[in-house]
């Protein structure tokens, strides 16, 4: 009873599960009420300021009522106001100018309801690029260990998923690595590109501030750029309608969207291994594979990326439609849309990289799998290496070619109809027309010369394009995930 007490309403509505079962509290905090209302209360004060500071009567006791009741709200209050209001804006200046009685005169003077939804989304934004752009730097390091130390590895490649040409298994994780640093410069780039929509009014014209300031149009640039400064951003957009142009919805989800995608394909990467047996994700000591068959270990932290990353690849659709049916100044349309698309874009983008990070740091290998896979497809491959060391001892290429071409299919027949190993090997050797290269066989067959400049590649790679994309986040890179299973 106390425990349905305590518990019993929230088990009775639809909880988002990105919120109350995968995402980290930072990331849930970002795009919660509390953020987002006190957030409306900050800009509401930085308006204030700046409208004092430029002379408007506004008063240093009435900016001092508003700053010591930003954090206390009264979402009952709040909530009754907009059930009557029919406008969230409107009932939360009513709730603030009731703690405030004497600032209540000059809250939200001169703004539009835009002013604290749009700059808050922009601030929601930023800080959520801020959240994620040290946990990709976190995946990006871990990966980047990973490939060091497999640098030299040899591995089977795969193209159209059949055998192909040795590669190693640390090269395979700079293919991976190459498609996160290019997530992580989007990212950047897309934080950077944020602006602030500043004071524009209710049609981005700046009237009701120029009304405000007498015809001053210094004053009122002015405005605009105290506010955006005091809310942490370089610039503001020079022209808005009365929102910020929704391309910037499309510019900040596109790149999550581009992450969503490689994370997707790293995953799949990793679960196609896991079936070969070569590589695995952590998996825990009385961790459960399957109800029905005990002895599986299934790869559930990439199932859940995958499944996650289709998600959040989808949700681009949102920002793209949304911008291209905006009539003229705005349309409401887009708002209930954005109230889901936003904050599930960077939700799920937070919990894909937090799992990724949590697989790259227990990644298990498995030499000895993939030594065996190699012997299996190694003889036809070294093919031409045999032709080469034949003619090398005074062989014919043709003649050496065409002994070569009929074993290889007594070879794969042994191999596909009798489900035989591969024995080409063993028929070369028994043949005596090899007899000259005999005792450079193992040399011939050795898996290290058939990876090419792989190794040099990684080192290469990690040293110029990978480690100076981590050196701003240096302080945060050794911070551990602890998931939640």
């Amino acid at each position: 009873e106390v425990f349905m007490d305590t518990f019993g309403d929230e088990f009775n509505k639809y909880r988002s599960p990105l919120v109350s079962r995968y995402a980290s509290k930072e990331m849930a905090y970002n795009f919660s009420d509390k953020k987002k209302f006190t957030t409306w209360r900050k800009l509401w004060i930085y308006l204030a300021k700046a409208e004092k500071a430029l002379g408007l009567p506004v008063t240093e006791a009435q900016v001092a009522e508003m700053e010591s009741h930003a954090e206390d709200i009264d979402f009952a209050m709040a909530a009754e106001e907009e059930s009557k209001l029919r406008h969230d804006v409107m009932a939360h200046v009513h709730t603030f100018a009731h703690c405030c009685p004497t600032a209540a005169p000059i809250i939200h003077l001169g703004a539009t309801s835009c002013y604290v939804g749009d700059n808050t989304d922009l601030i929601m934004l930023r800080d959520g690029f801020d959240i994620l752009l040290p946990k990709l730097a976190r995946v990006i390091d871990r990966l980047s260990k990973f490939a060091e130390k497999y640098a030299g590895l040899p591995t089977l490649g795969f193209t159209h998923y059949q055998p192909a040409q040795l590669t190693t298994v640390g090269k395979r994780a700079c293919l991976w690595l190459q498609d996160l640093a290019m997530d992580m410069r989007n990212l950047q780039r897309a934080r950077e590109d944020l602006r602030f929509r500043g004071v524009k009014g209710t049609t981005g014209t700046q009237a009701s501030f120029l009304q405000l300031f007498q015809g001053d149009h210094d004053k009122v640039e002015d405005l605009d750029r105290m506010v955006t400064e005091m809310a942490g951003f370089k610039k503001a957009y020079m022209v808005t309608g009365q929102t910020y142009s929704r391309k910037v919805d499309i510019d900040s989800l596109s790149p999550l969207a581009s992450m969503g995608a490689t994370i997707h394909k790293i995953c799949t990467d990793i679960r196609l291994l896991a079936n070969l047996k070569e590589i695995e994700e952590p998996f825990e000591k009385e961790q459960i594979g399957s109800s029905a068959m005990p002895y599986k270990r299934n790869p559930m932290r990439c199932e859940r990326c995958c499944s996650l990353a289709r998600h959040l690849i989808a949700l681009l659709a949102d920002p793209l439609q949304t911008a291209s049916v905006q009539w003229l100044e705005r349309t409401l349309d887009d708002s209930a849309n954005r109230r889901i698309s936003l904050p599930e874009s960077f939700l799920t983008a937070d919990i894909i990289l937090s799992t990724l990070q949590n697989i790259t740091e227990g990644l298990v290998v498995y030499p000895k799998v993939i030594e065996r896979h190699i012997h299996h497809e190694l003889p036809f491959m070294a093919t031409e290496n045999i032709i080469m060391a034949m003619v090398k001892a005074g062989g014919n290429r043709q003649d050496c070619h065409e002994k070569i071409r009929v074993l290889s299919q007594q070879a794969a027949t042994v191999v596909k109809q009798e489900g035989g190993d591969n024995d080409l090997l063993a028929r070369v050797q028994a043949d005596p027309y090899f007899a000259p290269i005999l005792g450079h066989l193992d040399n011939i067959l050795d898996p290290k010369t058939f990876i090419g400049r792989a190794p040099q590649q990684v080192a290469r790679f990690l040293s110029e394009e990978v480690r100076p994309l981590l050196e701003p986040y240096k302080a945060e890179i050794d911070v551990k995930i602890e998931l939640e299973l």
